[in-house]
């Protein structure tokens, strides 16, 4: 029996994947995006080792658009440093970059994009600013921006925020990042720093809303006091104008996983599950859950969404362990100096780590569930 298309709300990754999988098996989904053209967005810069295989399988290849080559790890806590190994080459690729070329693979593969402002979600009603969108399901794929009427659980006392930096090209911090991905580790919170495409640089911080308090709510307050106690950071900063605009999401939900959801409603990507971003796995999350997402509505439509809700909780519940834990000792000085000498004596440990953080994507190629 032919069905109605499903809606894709959200032309990021998650979104992208999704759609290039309906579309290869003959399906025309409506892909729904507020912006026309990808924004610049700060989030997902780094695709790790495992990402990269899951992005040949959809038709992209980083090193093709110039994507940043990245071949170690650098933990940074105070005076201390550590440097492994990846598993395998990564690269940092900006979001503008990533989703242009996602988008543009998703349309040659049969998806149609609309453009359109979501105010809402009423069951499987999408409540768009210029007017009602339906499908048979929906795929909600918006990141880390809730859409109204589907808010995501937020009941940590102190919780974590978001944000994000980009530093321009500057020849003095390309030496420095040469190769690398930077974790910055300090008391609650910690940064990563990767370069992009284009010699900028990537910094995104998940810090905790007291620490950001303690700088009288300012993000470049913050920042500054940072680099003041921080000589490594404040190396990376040296070409940083205060004025530059800093991206703030508030109250993630890091370590969220949907293990259930309303009928006909696929939650993906960060909507199905949070992972801290210190590991570097969100965009490999987002890609799974959109190829497990299409899998399963091909097989048994809009009532695919449980057991497909099920399927990634279970894909994604080792590597955001993995993840929570790096991420409890890494916002605490004492335990990440002891982690900094145990990566540096014990590599095999961290890359152990580094593996477990990771997810499968041969999960998505599983073979699909049979309708009852």
């Amino acid at each position: 029996m032919r069905r109605t298309a499903p809606l894709i709300l959200g032309a990021g990754p998650a979104g992208c994947a999704a759609a290039i999988t309906l579309g290869r098996a003959g399906v025309r989904p409506t892909l729904l995006d507020r912006d026309e053209v990808p924004r610049d967005l700060l989030c997902g810069g780094f695709l790790s080792w495992r990402t990269v295989p899951q992005l040949a399988a959809l038709g992209l290849d980083p090193a093709r658009l110039g994507a940043h080559r990245v071949e170690r790890l650098a933990l940074i806590a105070g005076a201390r440093e550590a440097v492994m190994d990846l598993p395998h080459p990564s690269f940092g690729l900006s979001r503008r970059a990533l989703d242009t070329e996602l988008r543009r693979l998703a349309l040659a593969a049969g998806a149609e994009l609309a453009v359109d402002q979501a105010r809402g979600l009423e069951g499987l009603t999408v409540i768009g600013q210029q007017r009602e969108w339906r499908g048979d399901g929906v795929f909600l794929a918006t990141g880390k921006h809730d859409v109204r009427g589907m808010p995501r659980p937020r009941a940590a006392a102190d919780p974590a925020l978001g944000l994000r930096l980009r530093l321009s090209v500057n020849p003095p911090l390309e030496r420095l990042l040469a190769s690398r991905i930077e974790l910055h580790l300090f008391d609650c919170g910690y940064a990563g720093i990767v370069l992009q495409e284009d010699g900028s640089a990537n910094l995104c911080l998940a810090v905790r809303k007291s620490r950001l308090a303690a700088a009288g709510g300012e993000p470049a307050e913050l920042l500054a006091g940072l680099a003041e106690r921080h000589p490594a950071l404040a190396a990376r900063l040296c070409g940083w104008d205060r004025a530059t605009p800093i991206e703030t999401i508030g109250s993630v939900p890091y370590g969220w996983i949907a293990r259930r959801t309303e009928p006909g409603l696929f939650r993906l990507g960060d909507q199905g599950a949070v992972i801290p971003s210190l590991a570097g796995e969100g965009i490999g999350i987002a890609l799974t859950s959109g190829a497990l997402s299409a899998g399963h509505w091909l097989e048994l439509g809009a009532a695919g969404s449980q057991p497909f809700q099920q399927a990634l909780a279970a894909a994604t519940t080792r590597p955001v362990a993995a993840a929570r834990l790096a991420w409890s000792l890494a916002e605490r000085p004492a335990f990440a100096a002891a982690g900094l000498t145990l990566a540096r004596h014990f590599p095999p440990l961290m890359n152990a780590l580094m593996r477990l953080s990771r997810i499968e994507p041969e999960r998505a190629l599983a073979p699909r569930p049979t309708a009852a």
